[in-house]
């Protein structure tokens, strides 16, 4: 049996433990990689959490209405879940970049493409909230910080992602980040590994999905990063990552139009027509 892991993804280890030692020993290279680079989506599993549905309503009071906006509530990431870049994320680590970004907007996108016509809205609201995992769908239990969008789609925007939050398409997303505070944890014996010892004891009970953290032996502790973006995406690299809601937003027109009353003048040519009849 041989191990092999995404940080080095040309070798191949005969032993856990050769693979904790290569780790430990490029262990401030790899971080420095990991904080020279913007993480995005690179999934190699799929799980669907929510499973209800989330098509937009386009009947008001019995009448059907064309629906030309809409407001979505997405979760964008989830604390206390490896995912398949090997990183827990574990809660708080939004907090600074969300209350640097208060009083912005932040980039709702498609697929981390930042080309207009991929812009699903660029002042969405993004806040924290903790949720139960059960409350997503997941078979875990105990809670999650979930990053969460709040998004207005225009269909003038982005006409392709309008359709696919209207019908309820959208299983996943993913954030565009770039880490700040990173550390590694590993469930290993060796006196060299003492400390990212005691960082797996400190977090593997948070751990969501236990099972692979026993497979990997390890995982990469992300206490804080910074929001870049937030993306729709068939397969996140974290799958605890679904649409929570999708409202019509559309306005209903009313008709303003004035009903005048006939001027002065309008009325006095009247009265002279039912004259010139009577002649």
């Amino acid at each position: 049996m041989v191990f092999k892991c995404v940080e080095f993804p040309d070798k191949e280890f005969a032993t856990k433990e050769e693979l904790f030692k290569a780790l430990k020993e490029n262990k401030p290279s790899l971080i420095s990689l990991k904080k020279s680079i913007e993480k995005r989506a690179d999934s190699i599993n799929y799980v669907n959490s929510i499973n209800s549905d989330l098509t937009a309503n386009k009947e008001e009071n019995g009448t059907q209405t064309e629906v030309e906006k809409l407001q979505v509530k997405v979760i964008i990431n989830t604390t206390n879940f490896i995912d398949s870049h090997n990183d827990l994320h574990i809660n708080g680590i939004w907090n600074k970049s969300v209350s640097d970004n208060a009083n912005k907007g932040f980039l709702h996108l498609q697929e981390h493409d930042r080309d207009f016509d991929k812009v699903i809205s660029d002042n969405a609201k993004g806040y924290v909230e903790s949720i139960t995992w059960k409350s997503i769908g997941l078979p875990y239990s105990g809670k999650t910080e979930a990053l969460i969008f709040d998004s207005i789609i225009e269909k003038k925007r982005n006409e392709f992602m309008f359709k696919q939050y209207s019908n309820g398409w959208v299983k996943n997303h993913s954030v565009g980040m770039r880490y700040v505070k990173i550390d590694l944890a590993i469930n290993s014996e060796s006196e060299w590994d003492k400390d990212e010892k005691e960082l797996w004891d400190k977090y593997y009970t948070v751990v969501a999905n236990k099972e692979v953290a026993d497979e990997r032996g390890y995982f990469w502790v992300v206490s804080e990063a910074k929001i870049i973006e937030g993306s729709a995406v068939v397969m996140g690299s974290n799958s605890a990552t679904p649409t929570i809601s999708v409202e019509n937003k559309t306005e209903a027109v009313n008709d303003t139009t004035e009903i005048k009353e006939p001027s002065n003048d309008t009325q006095q040519i009247e009265e002279l027509k039912k004259i010139i009849n009577k002649i």
